[in-house]
This record gives C-alpha cells, sequence and structure tokens, in this order.
C-alpha cells in the first residue's frame, strides 16, 4: 500500500476503509451494534491496514475485534477515530480527555495513529482548546497525529494560527456531487492531507455513464475511476464497502493512470 506523510513525520496509507455502518445490524448506520467483524475481517485479508471509524459509530469495539481477530500485529494497522463536537466531549479539558480516554479503551490500544476532532461548532474558542488537550496527547505519543473533519477555510484557518502542532488532515466529503476542491486546495497549500469521506456517493446516473465509459478503456469500474482521480489531486480515499469484492476493486488502482484530459472531464462532474 502506498502512503503519504503526514507533517507530523508518520505514513498514511493512502486508501482506507470506511467503517460507520459496520457491525451493525441491517448494516444501518443508527442499528444497534451487533459485534459482526465479517467486513473488517474481509477488508485485512483484500489488504487494507488503515480504518476510520469514530466515536459516534459506537463500533470502535468491532474495529478492535476485527483487528485482533487477523492476528497481526497492531502496529501494522494505522486506525483513525474521531472525537464528536459535542458539549459533553468539547466543554473544558475533563470532557476532552474522557473522550481520548473512552477511544483508547474500545479500541483496546495504548495509541490512535490519528485522531480528528469530528465536525467544527460554533465557537472557535473552544474548538482551540480542545486542541491544546489533544496537542498535549501529541506530546506523549499517545496521539501520533491530529486533525480535523469536515473543517472549512475559515474555521482551518483560524486553527492553523492558534495551534501549535499544525493539523495533519483535514477529513471532507468529497465525491462526484460535490468535489469540495476549494478547501482541498487549500488544506494542500497548508500541507494537510485532505481525505475523503464518502468518495462513492452522490454519483448520478449522468455522471456514472462518463466514468464507466472512461474505465472501459482500462478494464476498471466507474468507483475506481473516482478513486483513482482522488489519489492523483492529492486526496486520501476512505471508500466503504461491504461486499468482499468491490473492497478488493477499491484498492486495485495503481496500475491505470488517467490522461488530463481524463481528469479534466472527471472534474466537470
Amino acid at each position: 500500500m502506498e502512503t503519504i506523510r503526514l507533517n507530523t513525520g508518520i505514513e498514511l496509507p493512502i486508501i482506507g476503509s470506511g467503517t460507520n455502518t459496520f457491525g451493525k445490524e441491517n448494516r444501518d448506520y443508527m442499528g444497534k451494534i451487533n459485534g459482526d467483524t465479517t467486513e473488517i475481517e474481509t477488508a485485512i485479508t483484500a489488504g487494507y491496514r488503515h480504518f476510520d471509524t469514530a466515536i459516534s459509530y459506537r463500533n470502535e469495539s468491532v474495529v478492535a475485534s476485527g483487528i485482533a481477530k487477523s492476528g497481526i500485529p497492531r502496529s501494522k494497522f494505522f486506525i483513525t477515530s474521531k472525537l464528536p463536537g459535542k458539549p459533553e466531549y468539547t466543554s473544558n479539558e475533563a470532557a476532552v480527555q474522557k473522550g481520548v480516554e473512552e477511544s483508547l479503551r474500545t479500541l483496546k490500544t495504548d495509541y490512535i495513529d490519528l485522531f480528528l476532532i469530528h465536525h467544527p461548532w460554533n465557537n472557535l474558542e473552544e474548538i482551540t482548546l480542545v486542541w491544546k488537550v489533544l496537542e498535549k496527547y501529541t506530546d506523549k505519543g499517545v496521539l501520533k497525529a491530529i486533525g480535523v473533519s469536515n473543517f472549512n477555510e475559515e474555521q482551518l484557518k483560524h486553527l492553523l494560527d492558534h495551534s501549535r502542532i499544525k493539523p495533519a488532515v483535514n477529513q471532507i466529503e468529497s465525491h462526484p456531487g460535490l468535489w469540495n476542491d476549494d478547501i482541498i486546495a487549500y488544506s494542500l497549500e497548508n500541507n494537510i492531507v485532505p481525505e475523503a469521506w464518502g468518495p462513492l456517493t452522490r454519483v448520478s446516473p449522468e455522471a456514472k455513464k462518463i466514468l464507466t465509459s472512461i474505465g472501459e478503456e482500462y478494464g476498471k469500474t466507474w468507483a475506481q475511476i473516482i478513486l483513482r482521480y482522488q489519489l492523483d489531486r492529492g486526496v486520501v480515499v476512505i471508500p466503504k464497502s461491504h461486499n468482499e469484492e468491490r473492497q478488493k476493486q477499491n484498492l486495485d488502482l495503481f496500475d491505470f493512470e488517467l490522461t488530463e484530459e481524463q481528469k479534466n472531464k472527471i472534474a466537470q462532474l
């Protein structure tokens, strides 16, 4: 798996697996946790070592169990989790500590590779307070890198101006329905890695037809074309699939190159 070096010096695999419906009844985001690790296990077998979870997903324990079942050392995996932007996790230093310790305990690990603020809220000073607590955990090596999710340019700039450790990642919505070019460009300009959640969602029939046509030139699916396009523009991707074959396909992106004409066509979707 190819990696990208974050501004803290650690290596982030450029393809990861989303998990927000893993280990849940009916594969429903709000479904009851059933502890099923099947999707984690098939992803690991396919070659995934980067998994993205969150406190809000309620399934950090499922990710931990799937990794443990693999028998592969924890050090071979890159785990991302996220702190909810809710008062019970953000109102003071103790609340932030509670969230970090909760994730460590549930993930059954003594460190987390990347820990994100899951989403911003309308209190930039409080966001800064939260960030300073995360910086302390980074100093101790408990959090190997820290970043944000769903931050716009104004919010990200505020954090850049008031942080000692710069955000390593900005995880944002990016797919053919909303490429989010501006915040991706701003993140890259500031040495912050943009990471796309939901990269295969909101694909219109018209877009899928164009992407499928491009894919036919390489023997690739429309989904593989989207993911390759994102990687080519410096965006890490975390596609999610419950299907073993599609999990494999989402990793199989490195034996072809899109032309500039094709990339320009995809950018217009």
